[in-house]
Formats: structure tokens, sequence, C-alpha cells
């Protein structure tokens, strides 16, 4: 009797050993089912990850769909595409053209140093200024400060001449100017923050409306291409009559306002 209790015991235990592999298997396999599920889900995520950051990367930039936007012209400009900008007496006989990139550092520094005496030149009536701008840092440096900026300054001449020159002084200051790593222009925030110094743009609505909305985005593009087109291969540079103003190396631009002076006078006596 008791080993037949034994016997049986053993059979139910085999039994038992043999249903609990068989369930052992079953989960086995549900796991790899379920893995290689995931592991399909995964790649395919992966896969559509890759897809979707191509189409992204693919797709025109906001600069690049800019390019379709409707021009909007600037007051107070000429030329086809109001990329033409000249401030100053139209009695002035002489014309000094001025090339700049708001990113650019060089550019940062002839302003602080020179641009109030060539800015007295133009209030004196000795020359008109025309000012072209540029934004090929942009695209060396990566971002587009230069670009907003620039379009900024749209917005500023937009509201009149005085603005204009007074916006692009306090954007080349000392206090504002950022490092030419630093893409600060991008943002229209800081832009406005800086027009809050000059008095015709200080709470200006319809000027701060202009920066955030890009008024002028299509014009800054415009302007951009007329120095891309002009030759000029780098910022700052002057000219007057064709010529290329030089400092005493007769290389670069007069960075001095006494370079500036012995060039702008020369200039206006040729």
């Amino acid at each position: 009797m008791a080993k037949r209790n034994s016997q049986a015991a053993k059979t139910a235990a085999r039994e038992r050993l043999r249903q609990e592999r068989e369930r052992q298997a079953k989960r086995d396999k549900i796991k790899r089912q379920v893995i290689v599920a995931c592991s399909i889900v995964g790649v395919l995520a992966i896969a559509g990850g890759i897809s979707y950051a191509v189409v992204q990367g693919n797709k025109p930039g906001y600069w690049d769909a800019a390019k379709d936007d409707k021009l909007v012209k600037p007051a107070n400009t000429t030329g086809t595409n109001g990329t033409t900008v000249v401030i100053g007496e139209s009695s002035a006989k002489k014309t000094l053209v001025m090339y700049e990139d708001p990113r650019c550092p060089i550019c940062a520094q002839f302003e602080q140093t020179v641009g109030a005496t060539l800015d007295k030149g133009v209030e004196d009536g000795k020359y008109k200024v025309q000012y072209v701008g540029a934004t090929f840092l942009d695209n060396s440096l990566s971002g587009e400060g230069s670009k907003n900026a620039l379009s900024a300054l749209g917005a500023a001449l937009n509201v009149s001449p005085e603005a204009f020159l007074e916006y692009k002084t306090a954007l080349y200051s000392a206090k504002w100017h950022p490092e030419e790593s630093d893409d600060k222009f991008k943002d229209d925030s800081y832009l406005i923050k800086v027009a809050d110094t000059v008095s015709a743009l200080k709470g200006n609505t319809k000027f701060q409306n202009a920066v955030k909305n890009g008024t002028y985005d299509k014009w800054a593009l415009e302007m951009s291409k007329t120095f891309d087109d002009s030759g000029v291969s780098g910022t700052p540079t002057l000219k007057m009559d064709g010529k290329t103003l030089t400092g005493s190396d007769g290389k670069n631009a007069p960075m001095t306002v006494a370079d500036f002076n012995t060039a702008i006078e020369a200039a206006l006596k040729a």
C-alpha cells in the first residue's frame, strides 16, 4: 500500500513537472514573440524617426520660405525692391556707399570709433550715405541674426531715416553688440530691447509688430542679395565714386577718425 502510494506520488510529481515545463515553454515562446515584436517596432520607430528627420531636414527653413513672402518695402527707400537706402541732404553732390553686416565685429568697432564722425559729415551736407546691408556671417558662423537684425533695421527705416541711424548705432554699440559667435540678434525680444534705447522706437507698437511679424524679412533678403551682387567681399567697406576708401595701410577700411577724415577728404576732392 505504501509502495503504491509512493509510485502514485512520483507519477503525480512527474506530471506536475511536465505541466510546469509546458507552461514555462509557452511563457518563453510568448516572451520571444514580444521581444521580436518590440524589436520590429523599435526598428520601425528608428526608421520612422530617421525618415522624419530627413523630411524635416529637407523642408525649407524659415528664411528659405521667406523668399516667397510678399515684398514690403520700408518707407524712405527707392529702387525696384526698395533696397536703395540713401540718407542725407539731396544737395550733397557725392554719396558714400557703406557696406555692413549686423553681426560683423569689425563693423561694430568701426561704428563705435568712426560712426559719429561719419554721421556728422552727413548732417553737415558734405555727402550722402547709401547703406547696403549684408548677411553673409549667418552662413559662415551659422545662425540668422544678421538677417533678423537687417529686417529690424528695415522696420526702423520705415519710422524715419533718423530712427534707422540711431538704431544702427545702438545695435553696433559696445553695450548691445554681441560676440560674433553669439547669435543674439536672432531674438526679436533682444532687438526690441535695443530699440527701446532709441526715442522714436521706444514703445513703438508699429515698429515692434513689424519686428515680431517679420514684415521686412523679405526685404532683408533682397537687401542681402544687393550686397552679394555688389562684388564686395567683406565688411565694413566704404566706397565713393566706385573707389574703396582705406586707412593708412591702404587695404582695410579707415578704422580711426584721423584715417577716415583723410580718406573722405581725398574722396570728396577727387
